[in-house]
């Protein structure tokens, strides 16, 4: 230490004060757009305003215009451009040429704790901290008063006579508007945006102060303050330490290091960390990251020696049962005065949408995003969100619940079954009011109790084609008793054995059949093969009553299409259709209180044949039926109407034809397309 202490000697003590007379007022200014050389010392300086909260300061210097170096005329020009031609006590340069300029700062750095202005005297350091570090910058104002000017003038010239304007101005309406609630990141948004600064740095008024040079008596007052007042160092305790404080302030304590938590995904847990939550946290952590899930998972994801019956008691506070399965509730999802993602749409109307998919799959085992989308009436991001929520998509067969029915589930806890169904009826009466709908409009499942086992739909399919050609071995024996149909059918056309089947397309039903089955060799229904084709003809009437008393009007692709997925939703092994072919189809329909609209459609259309074939509900036994077949002979003149032709029809007809019932038979049968009206299915979305 000694031969170190040699090397570098001590030449001076210098004694440290610190200033605090200027501590809050003192502002170093600095001109990056001129060398330090060229100072502004000797210019004169005509007005001086500062902003103390901004720390905005703005100097007016004079210019040398006697300077052999300045443009005299277009000084001039540019006071002509900003002032015009008229003498007014507004205007910036009273003596008509450009005598001035004005310089405006911006803060160099926002953070002056590091800075201070020093001064030496006497082997003495007294230190003031700075308040502000500025540049200056020649400010070009000017201009856009020209601007205002040409623009002013303009419009003077192109307005005409200005008493005219008044006067027009006078009988003007006035609009009221009243401004919608600001959400929270919108008012986040309008606060960071440079309008709301540049209103905000308005607001504050100027405070004007007056310049003293360099050389001025007053600032030579001003600069003794930059001095410590009291040299008494039992006064000055900010720079009166003691050896072991000042020690510490240059080596400050270790702190004890923080764990850094390795950043992963938002959606991977640490096991180790959600078991250290109380036990409802637990359970609604997973339910809210995996959203679906059986029982026996859960309780595999808990610690050991996790008490059942009260995890089901937490799990009934965060998720609904749905086929066996615990599904998350929609408000743990989406929180109150919260919104979607995706769309903006509040929370409280998500949860009722979300609520309406996951009672769908209380009844069935498949849903149709068109039919889901149509009723909650919400976005397509958000409906699909949802459904992925909870099931995923299947080939013909719509959105399929993700897992398995766990009947082991429903046979173990019966009562908390029972619980979460008479949960689930008061949730459907709210929906029914929500959506205005009613139980009945969907295909309730024939068996109370959905089928232990889950099939794919690559198994069904073998299952159906197997059970398929047995049947069709049987039926080829008594191929001509098979063709026997029923005596009422309309305008049938001969069938030979060789005919092929309509195999039209169809985005649900290939090669002309349901569901994958395969068509059968008889076109027609067989009313003479036992009970087996009466039950199945029986079953397909019905089908066709209720889906056309919902629908009232369908094509033939769209019937298959809804037939289809009543198909997918039965439990295999539980349907009564064996097979059936486009015909069968057709007659049942025809068979039915229906009748085939004879749409003229163009040359040009693109529709494929089972899309040209339209039926329509005729016959249900109210007078509004009446309506309905006048509306279709409207459209077996032309395949689209408009919508005063529909009511000066019906008023030729009816009297006192109302606009709701007008409304009523277009919301039934038709959709509407740039101002024209199609009947349902005869024209794409």
């Amino acid at each position: 230490m000694a031969s170190g202490d040699d090397d570098d000697p001590i030449i001076e003590e210098i004694d440290v004060y610190l200033a605090k007379s200027l501590a809050d007022k003192l502002y170093l200014f600095q001109y990056p757009v001129r060398p330090s050389t060229m100072t502004y010392d000797d210019v004169s300086h005509l007005a001086a305003r500062i902003k103390p909260k901004q720390q905005r300061v703005e100097l007016e210097m004079a210019i040398n215009t006697m300077s052999p170096n300045y443009c005299r005329s277009k000084g001039e020009q540019i006071a002509l451009n900003v002032d015009g031609t008229a003498y007014d006590e507004t205007n910036t340069y009273t003596a008509k040429m450009m005598d001035k300029q004005t310089f405006s700062s911006i803060q160099a750095t926002t953070n002056t704790s590091r800075y201070a202005a020093a001064v030496f005297r006497k082997g003495e350091l007294h230190v003031t901290p700075l308040t502000g570090i500025l540049q200056m910058r020649p400010s070009f104002t000017y201009l856009d008063k020209a601007d205002n000017k040409t623009r002013e003038r303009e419009a003077a010239n192109e307005g005409g006579d200005s008493s005219q304007d008044e006067a027009e101005e006078e009988v003007k309406a006035i609009t009221v508007r009243f401004a919608r609630p600001e959400s929270e990141q919108a008012r986040q948004r309008r606060v960071q945006s440079y309008e709301f600064l540049q209103k905000k740095q308005a607001e504050e008024p100027w405070a004007h102060l007056r310049y003293h040079g360099v050389k001025d008596g007053r600032s030579e007052h001003e600069r003794q303050y930059l001095f410590c007042q009291s040299v008494d160092a039992s006064q000055n305790t900010d720079l009166v330490k003691t050896p072991k404080e000042y020690l510490a302030m240059l080596m400050p304590p270790l702190a004890e290091e923080k764990v850094v938590k390795p950043v992963g995904p938002s959606n991977v847990l640490s096991m180790a960390q959600l078991r250290t939550l109380p036990l409802g946290d637990q359970v609604k952590t997973l339910m809210k990251n995996v959203k679906v899930m059986p029982f026996a998972n859960l309780m595999g994801l808990l610690a050991s020696g996790t008490d059942s019956t009260a995890v089901l008691r937490c799990i009934q506070q965060v998720a609904l049962l749905v086929q066996g399965n615990w599904v998350v509730k929609s408000d743990v999802l989406y929180p109150k005065n919260t919104c979607s993602p995706h769309s903006g749409v509040p929370a409280e109307v998500l949860c009722r949408g979300r609520d309406f998919v996951m009672w769908r799959f209380t009844l069935e085992r498949s849903v149709m995003r068109k039919e889901i989308t149509a009723i909650i009436k919400l976005p397509p991001e958000d409906v699909k969100e949802f459904l992925e929520h909870v099931s995923a998509p299947r080939v013909n067969r719509g959105w399929e619940f993700l897992l398995p029915t766990d009947a082991e589930f429903i046979k173990k806890h019966p009562d908390v079954a029972h619980r979460q169904h008479m949960l689930w009826l008061g949730i459907q009466s709210k929906l029914e009011k929500v959506f205005n709908f009613s139980k009945e409009d969907f295909m309730p499942k024939s068996s109370p109790q959905p089928e232990p086992v889950h099939l794919s739909g690559e198994q069904r399919l073998k299952a159906a084609q197997e059970r398929a050609q047995e049947h069709r071995l049987s039926l080829q024996k008594d191929l001509d008793a098979k063709r026997v149909g029923s005596s009422i059918h309309i305008k049938q056309e001969p069938i030979t054995e060789d005919e092929p089947m309509d195999t039209s397309s169809s985005s649900s039903i290939p090669n002309g059949s349901i569901n994958g089955y395969p068509s059968s060799a008889s076109p027609g229904f067989d009313h003479t093969n036992g009970n087996g084709a009466n039950a199945s003809s029986q079953e397909l009437q019905e089908f066709v009553k209720k889906t056309f008393r919902k629908h009232f009007v369908l094509t033939l692709s769209e019937f298959k299409r809804l037939l289809n997925l009543h198909l997918a939703s039965m439990p295999v092994g539980q349907s009564v259709f064996q097979s059936i072919s486009d015909h069968m189809l057709q007659d049942a329909i025809l068979l039915s209180p229906c009748r085939q609209i004879m749409v003229p459609f163009p040359a040009q259309s693109t529709a494929a044949p089972d899309e040209q074939k339209v039926f329509g509900l005729w016959e249900t036994g109210e007078d509004f039926d009446r309506h309905r077949r006048l509306l279709y002979d409207l459209f077996t003149k032309n395949y689209r109407v408009r919508r005063n032709l529909v009511q000066t029809r019906l008023a030729q007809e009816f009297e006192d034809v109302s606009k709701a019932e007008i409304d009523r038979l277009l919301g039934e049968c038709c959709i509407c397309h740039a101002g024209m009206w199609y009947l349902k299915g005869t024209i794409q979305s």
